[in-house]
């Protein structure tokens, strides 16, 4: 099977996977108990202004004929306008307003884990049965074992406490700012301002670099232990394996050996668990965002749900099914790049 037909099995595959999930989050919605008539009015509205909505935005309408306009819609890219949340707004124009911060945050955090954890774990596994091994061992299991919600609710708690704890406040810490807002983000969108008005520039990209590594950290720190782990583990499989026993009675350099053959190799089962960081940036960041108060997709998401914005959520849950799917397919092909034995008739 060549590489194209692989590549147009998986999408082909992919299909009932997009299918199955978007008619999941259409029965939730609107099976569920929520009402988005009774939330666009309020507490305040009456029986016949709801049934007017509800007649409005077709809800009166067969649910089965709902149910194929919603999936027509998503399907040709029609994503509607917001219902509740930002009543008349275009979906994808509210979600590229808060697209932003949440993409600064996952960037933040898929680089703390990945910077952090495979590191450690490559360098106790390199290391085993040492004070270092056990220290990072001990840290990777601490951090795995610690709630995103607890952490969160701490951290927030300690920063804010700071001057009385050690002497400095965190909020006039590099820049003035408030640890809890959502991080200032206006020098991504001139770069040019870095050299032309470099001081400004690299202000605003301290302020919101300083703003975001709290949640960053917050977000990434299951994935920062779960990666470490593994990473020992892959690390001292690699080390104990024939080819590498075969390699060093051939006198191979001790650089070329841990470069070329066992961190190589290590990589492999390393691979569905950084692919992964988007299922915990999409889920995390719901939480991590509503705790530090950051205006991004995964508290829109939130509002969207609470509130019974159909249009809303099925254009944010059909997006993150995509962007799934796409890096798991993405994840095969680094397979079969990184694991020559990994081919394509499988």
């Amino acid at each position: 099977m060549s590489r194209a037909t692989y590549l147009l099995k998986r999408l082909v595959l992919s299909i009932p996977v997009i299918i199955f999930g978007t008619t999941v989050t259409f029965a939730i919605i609107r099976l569920g108990p929520l009402s988005p008539a009774a939330a666009i009015l309020g507490p305040q509205g009456d029986a016949r202004a709801i049934r007017q909505i509800e007649q409005r935005l077709g809800l009166n309408e067969p649910l089965w004929e709902q149910y194929f306009d919603f999936m027509g819609d998503l399907f040709l890219f029609d994503l509607g306008q917001s219902w509740v949340v930002n009543s008349g707004t275009p979906a994808i124009d509210l979600i590229i307003s808060y697209a932003p911060r949440t993409i600064w945050l996952g960037f933040w955090a898929v680089l703390i884990a990945l910077g952090i954890g495979i590191p450690l774990g490559f360098y106790a596994g390199l290391n085993p049965n040492t004070f270092s091994d056990y220290f990072a061992s001990f840290g990777g299991i601490v951090w795995r074992a610690m709630p995103n919600f607890w952490l969160a609710v701490i951290l927030v708690t300690v920063l804010s406490q700071t001057e009385q704890l050690f002497g400095f406040s965190w909020t006039s810490f590099i820049v003035e700012t408030n640890v809890v807002t959502s991080p200032n983000l206006a020098v991504l969108k001139n770069p040019t301002r870095l050299i032309t008005d470099p001081g400004q520039a690299w202000t605003n990209l301290a302020k919101a670099t300083k703003q975001i590594l709290p949640p960053a950290l917050v977000l990434g720190s299951a994935s920062m232990g779960t990666e470490m782990r593994i990473g020992r583990t892959a690390v001292l499989e690699t080390i104990n394996s024939k080819y590498v026993e075969t390699a060093k009675a051939k006198g191979v350099s001790p650089r070329v050996l841990v470069w070329k053959h066992i961190f190589r190799n290590a990589l492999i089962p390393l691979v569905p668990v950084i692919t992964a960081e988007a299922f915990i940036l999409i889920g995390g960041s719901v939480l991590v965002e509503t705790v530090f108060s950051i205006n991004g997709i995964g508290l829109l998401f939130f509002r969207a749900a609470e509130q019974g914005d159909l249009p809303l959520v099925g254009t944010l849950m059909y997006l993150f099914i995509l962007l799934i799917v796409g890096l798991n397919i993405v994840q095969d092909f680094a397979y079969t790049i990184i694991d020559p034995r990994v081919g394509y008739d499988g």
